[in-house]
């Protein structure tokens, strides 16, 4: 650490924007809610336009009603919450929970898991598609199209809260952030905000409008979570390990993020590789 005391005080002011948007006695909306929350409404709003575009799908023939998606986006808030509370509960901070059980439901504390967020909504998905006899792949392809949005405006609202911050730096870009030391810091939220957000959507918008991709499902789906991935683990190289982890299996490098995202790669470049077009039936055109 003693290295880091000879890092240059100099650095980009914090912005020091209030973390709550509006406050009416004790109630407090935050960014970090208003980002799940358009997120949530973006992709289930662009998913309706993929699904009710007949150019985008084999022979025309559309996978799904746009009206389902109406309904599931219920269970794909539900997913992603309870997902996301669980998987930070047992990938992050698990003996603090196991001593102190109750702060489990104090969401409102922060404590949110990328990783258990998406398998509650694949879940979610899983279920959803075999109840309304929509093929689960296209069903995840058109939700993983838009999620990038909302996942860069969570990561705007960590900048905001000043957490999540980065490995200290003496990059011209460095941030000293209010709470993170004497340190200047890599701004490692917006460098997660600009790939899982911005880059990471604009490739699946290739994907999905130039080269047709939801006509061979599972394709996109697939992108999306080895484009996750491979953001994700890079963005760790910049990123502060969590505080009760540190880095793992001891490294000075290897980190918790960067485990649970590896698979994610995996299983991505297995779901594009194994992707074959569909082959419409008489029945499945009528």
């Amino acid at each position: 650490m003693n290295e880091y005391f000879l890092l240059p005080l100099a650095s980009l002011p914090f912005p020091n924007i209030n973390p709550i948007l509006i406050q009416i006695g004790p109630l407090a909306v935050h960014w970090y809610g208003i980002g799940y929350i358009v997120g949530i409404l973006f992709a289930w709003w662009y998913a309706k336009r993929l699904a009710a575009n007949p150019k985008l799908w084999s022979d025309g023939v559309l996978p799904m009603k746009p009206e389902d998606l109406d309904d599931f986006i219920v269970w794909a808030a539900i997913g992603v919450v309870l997902g996301g509370r669980t998987g930070y509960v047992l990938f992050y901070d698990l003996s603090r929970y196991i001593a102190h059980p109750l702060d489990i439901f104090a969401v409102w504390q922060g404590g949110m898991s990328f990783h258990g967020g998406l398998l509650g909504v694949i879940l979610a998905m899983t279920l959803f598609s075999f109840k309304r006899g929509i093929r689960t792949w296209s069903l995840f392809d058109v939700v993983a199209a838009g999620v990038p949005v909302g996942l860069g405006l969570v990561r705007v609202a960590n900048f905001i809260n000043s957490e999540l911050w980065g490995r200290p730096t003496d990059v011209p870009w460095a941030i000293e952030f209010p709470n993170g030391g004497p340190f200047t810091r890599h701004p490692s939220q917006l460098y997660e905000a600009l790939l899982e957000g911005l880059v990471l959507f604009l490739v699946l918008r290739i994907l999905t409008h130039s080269r047709l991709k939801l006509k061979t499902p599972r394709f996109v789906g697939g992108a999306f979570i080895c484009g996750y991935g491979l953001s994700r683990i890079f963005v760790e190289f910049f990123r502060e390990p969590d505080q009760q982890l540190g880095y793992l299996l001891g490294t000075n490098w290897l980190t918790m993020g960067m485990i649970l995202s590896t698979p994610m790669v995996l299983a991505g470049i297995w779901a594009m590789a194994t992707a074959k077009p569909v082959i419409q039936t008489q029945q499945q055109a009528t």
